[in-house]
């Protein structure tokens, strides 16, 4: 489901103080009385006929529209794993299983989860991917002995194989999974 962007505030250049507009590092900031932003299509405006989909809780703007990133709409949702779920979701698996352990407060983390969203949908079918919150489910972490985070660990048929820490790229994660498939 798409999620609704409710309130978008974007001030007018001229409404900035002069003192934010002072050159930064070799930047040159110059004032215009409008903004012009480059094309983007990962917005629309939908209609309020079409609107059903969406929670009724969000607002209508001033036309009977509402913006709607549809970007969202693709993005894989990577299931989190407590300890009530983890045997049955992870160590019961009949496929490989990638596990990212994170926290919320974690900067690096929210750096990797684009990767591993994108990782879990390329490897659909062929890979599970879950997270694991180490402030909600400390147990696991202390389990596996994760002392970083994020901690990406691999496992089949229930087994740690492997593990990656630190925010690393695509390409490193993608290493280590397909040795396991």
């Amino acid at each position: 489901m798409a999620a609704v962007l409710e309130t978008l505030t974007i001030p007018r250049a001229s409404a900035i103080p002069s003192a934010s507009l002072a050159p930064v590092a070799g930047f040159s900031v110059s004032r215009r009385s409008s903004l012009r932003f480059s094309d983007f299509r990962g917005l629309k405006i939908q209609s309020a006929r079409s609107s059903a989909l969406i929670s009724s809780r969000s607002r209508l703007d001033r036309r009977g529209g509402r913006i709607v990133c549809e970007a969202q709409e693709t993005a894989v949702e990577v299931p989190g794993v407590t300890d009530s779920n983890w045997q049955s979701l992870v160590l019961e698996s009949d496929s490989p299983v990638l596990v990212e352990f994170w926290a919320p407060w974690c900067g690096p983390c929210r750096m990797i989860h684009p990767v591993v969203d994108k990782l879990a949908k390329q490897y659909a079918g062929k890979l599970k991917c879950y997270k694991v919150n180490t402030d909600e489910s400390p147990s696991i972490a202390t389990q596996y002995g994760i002392r970083s985070i994020p901690t990406v660990i691999i496992f089949k048929n229930g087994e740690k194989k492997d593990a990656v820490i630190g925010a690393v790229p695509e390409s490193t994660l993608t290493t280590c999974i397909e040795k396991f498939l």
